[in-house]
Order: structure tokens, then sequence, then C-alpha cells
């Protein structure tokens, strides 16, 4: 199976998005020799994790194992599968090459295929004694099971901590929860909005004169996987030096309260209450997007060196650095409405990629509002090899975002594309000591 980084070509056009720089620069700059290119040996290569989860927030967390180089099954419902794969469009279009058993599925959805490279998919219907017993196997040959299931969900099948922990002591058991394994709302679904809005996100996220809104990306489940992953990290070092498994309780509802950072911290040490402020920053001015001619900017001139060159430099008003209404950050501050109003009016003469050209190198942070297709476009995407481009066995030629880290100059390698539905269900099936015949009579009978 091929698999590739993509690169800018040679004679491509460079439109100025963010910083101005050439791809001759680019490609300059894409290898630093002096740093180790080689990266590092898989460090999860023989742990086996045993995926339970959906949608985001666990899928996340297992994938991140996964780039470390854990086999990670995935266990899926056995007509639907994971929940994503149905979310479309978009999905990415399907080859003429297509594996035949696959051919009742409905395209790869691009949700799905964000969050489960390098792993394997089977289908299991665990509700069913023979499906359960497969589940079983699975555990007892397992480091690492990751759920997210309502609490208390999988011990009414099964497969709880207690059940899997008499199977496997030296098990790690990550439960992903909207709210905990205690408490009043233990029993309550998560959802990463509605979380987002009871955990306080929404109320200070959006314009001051305007309705709480929800980040554009579902933060609080990406945010719960990071906390996953980590956890999982930790625990198998515990069990490196116990010989013990461990069961890891994570939710949506405390990872969004601890994201809430100095935020929460304002309230507990003084009962300040947080606010919404649009793209400003309650203490910092000038700190947020100004709108341009074509566009908009962010501009963060977060002390008083850096407004004096924009007020000389950018504005070309070096009065303001000496008004007394501007001089300091607390003065700015005061006079927020009336200075914001200014720069408004003198960024509005001009396009965005001429105030762009103007404060690169200046001095004062900065950066435009680019949509999606010109994030992608930016050159340093090109330059740190974002994206990569995969051969998916019923889609063709797709591409992912590369993993994010990068170990000695190279990053983990995506060695499996996004399975398809039940891709894997015979190979794991017989890894387990399944044969041909036990394989085709539990697909019979719907159990796989």
């Amino acid at each position: 199976m091929a698999f590739r980084i993509l690169r800018r070509p040679e004679n491509a056009r460079l439109t100025v998005l963010s910083r101005k720089v050439s791809w001759e620069t680019v490609r300059n700059l894409n290898v630093d020799r002096s740093v180790p290119t080689q990266g590092i040996p898989p460090p999860l290569r023989g742990i086996k994790v045993l995926d339970l989860t959906r949608v985001l927030a666990g899928p996340t967390s297992t994938m991140l194992l996964a780039d470390l180089g854990a086999d990670v099954i995935k266990v899926e419902e056995v007509s639907r599968g994971d929940d994503t794969r149905s979310w479309t469009p978009p999905s990415a279009p399907l080859t003429t090459s297509a594996p035949q058993d696959a051919s009742h599925l409905p395209p790869e959805s691009a949700y799905f295929l964000a969050v489960n490279r390098n792993k394997r998919s089977i289908t299991v219907n665990f509700k069913e004694p023979k499906g359960l017993e497969i589940l079983h196997k699975l555990v007892k040959e397992s480091d690492v099971l990751v759920e997210n299931f309502i609490s208390g969900k999988l011990a009414e099948s099964g497969l709880g901590w207690e059940d899997c922990r008499k199977i496997n002591p030296r098990l790690i058991y990550a439960s992903i929860t909207g709210y905990g394994q205690t408490g009043p709302f233990k029993k309550a679904a998560g959802y990463d909005v509605i979380v987002e809005a009871e955990a306080g996100l929404m109320h200070i996220t959006g314009e001051p004169d305007g309705p709480p809104c929800k980040v554009g990306v579902a933060v609080t489940d990406i945010a719960t996987g990071l906390y996953a992953h980590g956890a999982i990290m930790a625990a198998l070092l515990s069990r490196q030096q116990t010989g013990r498994g461990v069961w890891i309780d994570c939710n949506l509802f405390e990872s969004q309260l601890a994201g809430l950072a100095n935020i929460a911290s304002n309230y507990l040490i003084s009962g300040q209450q947080g606010s919404r402020h649009g793209t400003s920053h309650p203490s910092i001015v000038p700190y947020q997007v100004f709108p341009c001619k074509d566009g908009f900017i962010m501009i963060g001139a977060g002390n008083d060196k850096q407004f004096k060159l924009f007020a000389e430099k950018i504005l070309e008003r070096p009065d303001l650095s000496s008004d007394s209404r501007f001089s300091t950050n607390k003065a700015r501050v005061a006079n927020r409405q009336e200075l914001v109003s200014l720069i408004t009016e003198t960024l509005q003469k001009q396009g965005r990629d001429h105030w762009i050209e103007k404060l690169t190198g200046l001095g004062v942070p900065f950066g435009p509002i680019n949509n999606i297709e010109q994030t992608f476009a930016h050159p340093q995407v090109a330059a740190r090899q974002m994206i990569t481009e995969v051969e998916h066995p019923r889609a063709g030629k797709i591409k992912l975002v590369s993993p994010a880290v990068t170990y000695n100059g190279g990053r983990m390698p995506i060695t499996r594309p996004p399975p398809y539905l039940s891709q894997h269900t015979n190979e794991v099936l017989s890894e387990l000591g399944y044969n041909e015949e036990e394989i085709s009579e539990l697909k019979e009978k719907q159990i796989i």
C-alpha cells in the first residue's frame, strides 16, 4: 500500500495568505539538515488496544495510540459501524477497483476518515454469547481497552471493568463518558455541544452583544481524547512499576472544566465572572480581529513597545503612543472603543495583503483570517509536510492531516489508511484461532 507526503509543485504560484514568503524560501527551509530525519521507532509497538469507542473523543485517543505503533482493533456494530460512517456528505468517491466484499457499504465519510487512521476494523455483535466470547478473547490478549459507553452499560453486557480485570489483571481500561463514573449525572450521555454549554465554554464564546456560540469544531471532544491518550500512556508506565492494570475515568465535563484555564481561575480566586468578548481580549488592547478592505486580520499588540511600533509604522500616527488615552495598556483598555474605531478606519482603507506586507517583520503579532482552503495552502503546511496522501482500498488516493508531532525531525508514519467497515474481521478472528468454517458460521448468524 503506497503512502506519500504531499509537496508543493516546483512551479506552484504562492498567493500571500499569512506572511510574504516565496516557495523558494519554503523549499530551502523544508528540511533542517542539522536535525536527524529518521524519527523514532514506534514506542507502542507490541501494545494491543481494544477500541470500543465511536464518534470523536474516543477515536481521537485511540488514533493517537495507533500513530505511536499500537495495534488498535476497532470493534464496530455489525451493520452500521461507527456513527460517523453515516455522517455524509462529504464522503470520498469510490473507485471502480473497490473490494467486492464492501460493495454494499456506503462511501467512506470524511468525518470517519479524519480520526481512524492506522487502525483495524472488526464487527462483532457482543450482545450475543458467541460475540461476547470473541470480545473476552480479545480482552485477554489486549494491553488497553478504551470505551465510551454510558457509565455501567458495558457491565450489563459482561464487559465492565470488574469483568475484564478478572480476565486480564494487567489490562488498562479507559472509560470516556460525558460526566464520569460517579455523581448525579453519571448516567447522562455526553455530547460535545451540550458540555460546551453546561461547562461554561459557550457562555464565554461569541460577541459581547450576541448570543452564546459554540466553537467551530468539537474542541471538548478533542480535548477529552487528548486527556484520555495521556492518561493511557501514564497507566502503561504505572503498569510497568506495579504489574497491575488501571481503570481510567475520563469525561467531557471535567476536561472542559479544566480547559477553562485562566477564566476558571479568575472566578475561583476573585469571584470574577467570565463573559463574551468576541475576538478581543478583556485585558489587552488592541488585541482582536479588524476588518480590512477585502478581508479580516488579527492583530495583537500585547505591550506598549508593540503598540508604539504599530502606531508609528502601520497607523502612521506616532502621536498615539504618547497620547495619555493610549500610552499604556491600562489606558488603552479604558479607551478601547475610541482606539478600535481609529484602527478600523485606517485598516479599511487598504486590502489585507497590503497590511500583511507592512506588518511582516515589524515585531507586532498578526495573522490573517484564513478560510480552510487558504489554511491548507499556507506555506507552513507545505514546509512542514502537514498533508499525507494514502491509498485507501475503496476510495483510492485520499488526503489526511499528518500526525501533529515530530520526533527527531520525523513524524510517525501512517501505515494503514482508515479501515472500511469489517475490513479486518477475518484477519483478527484467525489470529484468535478461529478457522474458516467457524468464521463463516458466525457471519451466517450475524454475530460478526
